[in-house]
C-alpha cells in the first residue's frame, strides 16, 4: 500500500466509493475562499468533486 492509499478525499457523490488522494485531478480556489478539487473516482471513472 502507498501512503496515498491513506489519504482519504471523500466520497464519490455518484456511487459513495472512497477517493484516495492519487486520484486528485484539479485543486482550486473557489470565489468565497473555499478550497474545491475535483477528482476521478477509482469505482466509476467519473470526475467528481468528492463529499
Amino acid at each position: 500500500m502507498t501512503p496515498d492509499d491513506t489519504q482519504i478525499l471523500g466520497r464519490c457523490p455518484d456511487c459513495g466509493e472512497r477517493i484516495p488522494t492519487a486520484w486528485l485531478l484539479v485543486k482550486y480556489e473557489k470565489d468565497d475562499g473555499e478550497t474545491g478539487i475535483w477528482a476521478e473516482c477509482p469505482d466509476c471513472a467519473d470526475v467528481v468533486a468528492p463529499e
